[in-house]
């Protein structure tokens, strides 16, 4: 049957997905005689379906492990979904307020029941999409970070810490998240970088018994001052020395206040007065410290004012309603005297983008200084290395700064903080109820046998992505580990593919996860997670906005897909996705994916329609085989210092240009036969063999079409497949004859461009002359004169009367006798001649230049000065021509 003169994706990849599967090709098994290459996916969240930036990072990490298993190694890529804690319950919660259920109705096992659903029916979405991308992964080891085991392996790390003194319990200043109700990390707090606009408040507290005096204060939070048990000045504020140990009077509630002295206050920043917050501000808290200071909470859990603020009018109110509210009376009352707007650094959520509550509340946290030595010293000495090695800096900078992880959070759904209390607050940590009890018996015996109660909250899900390289090999069950370490050498899938090859990721989990996985691999395997991070950019729209579906700028990548194929999708994400750098995507990358797998496809029918013949083999066919071999085997060379390199996308344009340009432009070109006439044997056998390697090459990037061409391409077992063939090994390549090439396809070029610029039919023969050597295209001439449609091709004694050309810095002359208008060829020449001319100028301009001459480094002055000589050279034959003419 023929093949369609178009490549139907739709009909080609279901097809050898299904069939990869059925022959169990991803799978891979610990395997002593084979290399290991382990690549572990950042599992996306359960609640996630296919974005943009997915569909980049997972066709990344399907190249290197497709590339990885045809090399013979032993590849296996571990796929699994995060439980992600806040975005799951907030999902449920929605779910459950459309069936007018509030979560507040139902108990914590109730609503559990309810999130387990939800997670059935919806979780695995994200990684049936994947399969229509082509991941190659090993979907028998898919992992969930609450699955059975997972979650033990979670409850037993906290244990572990907790007993060697890196968990503690205990009451500080966290970030709170008012729309989720729970605690954050410090990294889970985003700041704009360019900042949000803010207004700064001037309000003036009275002095206490005085009627005219008054201390003016600045605060961007005047729904905080019922909260406020202090002002502070700066000791060394002259304006205020003789304030320090006064009393003022909160407004509107009147409540008495010191004025203290302390050396955090900035006396340049607005009025150099703070009010002090305690429980409203981490730097306030701070001072409330020193100065023995009450906290007066007035902010609920949901940002809402409570009791506390002594103002009926505000209570149940929302945060930001009250700031209105309070401001109009500070206004109305004469307390407020200045408004000024400012540029602020404002803390929001990562998962929810509500403003951060500074919050005192008891948390659970990790201690970070002392175990994330060796995962700083890792990066830091390239025992793991960065790509791009821009993101040290950044790496070095957050651990130097480490702070203590706060690692509860106040939700439902996730690995439950293993702390067990009973009605004093006494607590023990245990694993279950059962062995909490023998240890409570033990360590309060006097306490007879209490009721224990679990703690409610549970762990941020960073607490069990940061295990996820170890326990996707069962790393920490009982069998292996023990006495905090664990002992790989009795888990032969943990010794075997741990540490993993590459880790691909996004820059901006660097430290949520990436730096915290690092440091669980020291701490439980005494070795490193992984040995490279490759990061990619941020998938952005054309105008470099970040996608989103606010702005209705993020395609559906399943649509894309249906209309440009799952290669042409890889292709289009991979044109322009330097390791670091975002991503400006454009869906014409996808139509130009497309456009390159019906280049490939068109060129296999090309070459399938041949029929070969045992013919002697022309000389151009022999120059072409030879020359395109050693294309070939230079482009291999440059792929695999690409790949090294994780240049992804720079070892794409490598093949691109392989195939679009060098195969099918040239060497198909040059040993095309005539319509309905054979090929020759040996050319036919080559041209098959080369089509073979590329296709190859191509195959991990472009799995589908390459697999349906390769069983098209020759009669093959089914199970023979492209997916699990050898991958291309290097050879020498000849980089004269590639010079050759070069200069041979430049005077072809030359010949058409004449050709289209005087309308000289392509049919119609012509002399090519130089009065030189033809020593720079060497063999080349026979593919010259065939590609270029030339009766003769010579070398004179004498210049030519035509049009001429210039390839390097040897000239050649194509006579036109009564075919050339003589009057626009001289214009033409003219224009010509100007350019160059101002070329010169500003080649001369830079060497004229002491400075730029002194200071640049050899190499550059010696290609200055070759470009000037060239120049010279071309000014001087554009003026005899000009002569010639005339």
């Amino acid at each position: 049957m023929s093949l369609s003169t178009k490549y139907n994706p739709a009909e080609t990849e279901d097809k050898w997905y299904r069939y990869w599967m059925a022959q169990n090709f991803f799978h891979a098994q610990a395997d002593a005689s084979k290399e290991p290459y382990t690549v572990v996916m950042p599992p996306p969240n359960v609640t996630g379906v296919l974005h943009m930036g997915h569909m980049l990072n997972n066709t990344i990490q399907d190249v290197l492990i497709r590339k990885a298993r045809m090399e013979g190694k032993q590849a296996c890529w571990v796929p699994g979904t995060d439980h992600a804690s806040i975005a799951t319950e907030a999902k449920v919660v929605a779910m459950l307020r459309e069936k007018g259920i509030k979560k507040s109705s139902l108990t914590r096992d109730e609503f559990l029941k309810y999130a387990w659903e939800w997670k059935e029916k919806y979780g695995g979405i994200i990684l049936e999409q994947l399969k229509k991308l082509g991941a190659s992964c090993d979907w028998q080891r898919t992992h969930f970070t609450m699955d059975p085991d997972y979650y033990k392996a979670v409850i037993r790390v906290f244990i572990d810490l907790y007993n060697k003194g890196y968990i503690y319990r205990g009451l500080r200043m966290i970030n709170w998240d008012c729309e989720a109700k729970t605690a954050l990390s410090n990294e889970e707090v985003l700041y704009k970088e360019e900042g949000e606009r803010s207004v700064l408040y001037s309000v003036r507290y009275q002095l206490k018994d005085s009627d005219d005096r008054f201390i003016t204060i600045a605060t961007q939070r005047p729904e905080t001052i019922m909260g406020d048990v202090a002002i502070a000045v700066n000791p060394t504020d002259e304006r205020y020395k003789n304030l320090i140990g006064k009393k003022v009077l909160v407004p509107f509630i009147n409540r008495e206040i010191p004025v203290i002295a302390d050396a955090y206050v900035d006396k340049a920043f607005g009025t150099g007065c703070l009010k002090v917050t305690p429980a409203h501000d981490v730097n306030d808290y701070e001072i409330g410290l020193r100065h023995n200071l009450p906290v007066i909470d007035t902010i609920n859990d949901d940002g809402t004012l409570n009791e506390k603020c002594e103002l009926p009018k505000f209570f149940g109110k929302d945060r930001f309603a009250v700031r209105k509210e309070i401001v109009k009376d500070l206004r109305e009352a004469g307390y407020l005297i200045k408004e000024e707007e400012f540029v602020t650094r404002i803390g929001r959520s990562e998962r929810t983008n509500t403003v951060v509550e500074p919050k005192l509340s008891l948390q659970w946290f990790v201690k970070m200084k002392e175990i994330s030595v060796r995962a700083k010293d890792a990066v830091e000495n390239e025992e793991i290395k960065l790509y791009p090695g821009k993101f040290k800096n950044t790496y070095r900078h957050w651990m130097e700064n480490v702070r203590d992880w706060c690692i509860s959070r106040q939700l439902w759904w996730g690995h439950r903080i293993p702390a067990w209390y009973d009605a004093t607050g006494n607590f023990v940590v245990a694993e279950n109820e059962t062995e909490a009890l023998k240890q409570y018996q033990s360590k309060f015996p006097q306490s007879g046998t209490p009721n224990l109660t679990q703690d409610p909250d549970v762990l941020d899900t960073w607490a069990s992505s940061w295990l996820w390289p170890i326990e996707v090999f069962k790393g920490f069950d009982e069998s292996y580990f023990k006495n905090g370490k664990i002992n790989a050498s009795q888990n032969a899938d943990l010794k075997y593919f741990y540490p993993s090859k590459v880790l691909v990721t996004a820059p901006e989990i660097l430290f949520f996860w990436v730096a915290r996985m690092i440091i669980a691999g020291y701490e439980y395997m005494d070795k490193k997670p992984f040995e490279d991070v490759y990061l990619t950019g941020i998938v952005r729209d054309k105008q470099g906005r970040k996608m989103s579906k606010s702005l209705g700028n993020s395609p559906d990548p399943l649509a894309l897909i249906e209309k440009y194929g799952a290669d042409g999708v890889r292709t289009g994400m991979l044109f322009s996705s330097p390791a670091g750098n975002d991503l400006l995507f454009d869906e014409k990358l996808c139509e130009q994916g497309r456009n390159f797998a019906n280049k490939i496809w068109n060129a296999f029918r090309l070459v399938k329609g041949w029929t070969s013949s045992p013919l002697p083999q022309p000389a151009e066919n022999k120059i072409a085989v030879e020359w395109f071999d050693s294309k070939l085997n230079q482009s291999l060379k440059e792929l695999e210092d690409h790949f090294g390199k994780y240049r992804i996308s720079d070892a794409l344009h490598t093949l691109y240009k392989l195939v679009w340009d060098d195969f099918c432009a040239w060497y198909l070109e040059i040993v095309k036969p005539e319509f309905g006439a054979p090929i020759d044997e040996a050319t036919h056998q080559k041209t098959i063999s080369f089509f073979e390697s590329l296709l190859k090459l191509l195959h991990p990037f472009m799995p589908f079409i390459t697999e349906e061409l390769w069983h098209e391409l020759a009669d093959r077992k089914k199970e023979n497949c492209l997916l699990v063939s050898e991958w291309p090994k290097t050879k020498e390549h000849n980089t004269t004859l590639l010079e050759q090439g070069l200069s041979a396809f430049e005077i072809i070029t030359q010949v058409r461009n004449v050709r289209n610029a005087k309308g000289i039919s392509p049919k119609e023969s012509l002399t090519l002359n130089t009065v030189s050597s033809n020593k720079e295209i060497g063999i080349f001439s026979s593919v010259v004169k065939k590609l270029a449609n030339l009766k003769s091709f010579d070398v004179v004694t004498e210049k030519p009367n035509g049009t001429s050309f210039m390839v390097g810095t040897q000239e050649f002359y194509i006579p036109l006798e009564g075919k050339v208008d003589a009057a626009k060829e001289k214009e033409e020449l003219l224009k010509e001649l100007e350019y160059n001319r101002g070329f010169l100028a500003s080649v001369m301009k830079k060497l004229s230049n002491e400075k730029f001459v002194n200071g640049a480094p050899p190499q550059v002055l010696e290609l200055e000065k070759k470009k000037k000589a060239d120049a010279d050279l071309k000014i001087k034959t554009l003026e005899e021509r000009l002569a010639s003419l005339a």
